[in-house]
């Protein structure tokens, strides 16, 4: 597949907090992840760091305003470290949140 640009998967199956381990497209082996999402969706909150070190390279929390509390709209604070790709960090959050998001019935 020459347009991937990257891949993850789960760090273990049963997960009380969403752990995701990303590999770049030209990590073929995924023997060790070149990101890790950790979050609790709960709090809807996660840091993103570089392989498995504890350097952040990104963070994400929801934003308590008056809107958000009266309209049910979630607002949320992004940082993004330097020389860190800001669309790859936004990708990254969206996939976080379609595998956290429960069904509407």
């Amino acid at each position: 597949m020459k347009d991937l640009i990257f891949s993850f998967k789960r760090s273990s199956l049963f997960q009380l907090k969403t752990e995701l381990d990303v590999f770049l497209a030209h990590n073929t082996e995924e023997k060790v992840c070149d990101f890790k999402v950790k979050g609790s969706w709960f709090q809807r909150s996660c840091v993103i760091y570089a392989g498995e070190s504890l350097n952040i390279v990104a963070q994400m929390h929801k934003k308590d305003t008056a809107q958000s509390i009266m309209f049910g709209k979630d607002n949320f604070l992004v940082t993004v470290y330097p020389n860190v790709d800001y669309a790859f960090i936004v990708a990254l959050i969206v996939i976080l949140d379609k595998i956290n998001k429960r069904p509407k019935k």
